[in-house]
């Protein structure tokens, strides 16, 4: 299951991680979010134990979201070693996603 990541442990979880990391921004009322959120989970029950997969939700976690400018909703964000690698802004295909994430543990 993707893990929930928040302001509190957004560091930890995320930037301080030693494998790949797939960052969900989303939303509750956000139509696009809820058809994003769904192949999310699929990758990482397919990615577990190679790469990290977390939703912040935006509305309950502003700092994270305003920290890497956030302003469109679904927002993808790729993390490897604590830097941002690549993003994806929107719903895409799972195979879009899947590739992207493929390419991290390469």
């Amino acid at each position: 299951m993707a893990l929930e990541i928040t302001d509190a442990n957004f560091d930890e979880l995320v930037l301080k991680s030693d494998k790949p990391v797939l960052v969900d921004f989303w939303a509750e009322w956000c139509g696009p979010c809820r058809m994003v959120g769904p192949v999310v989970e699929e990758l990482a029950k397919e990615f577990d134990g190679r790469a990290v997969i977390g939703k912040v939700d935006v509305d309950s976690n502003p700092e994270i979201s305003m920290k890497f400018g956030i302003r469109n909703i679904p927002a993808l964000l790729f993390f490897k070693n604590g830097e941002i690698v690549d993003k994806q802004i929107g719903a895409v295909p799972k195979s879009v996603l899947a590739d992207k994430l493929s390419k991290q543990l390469a």
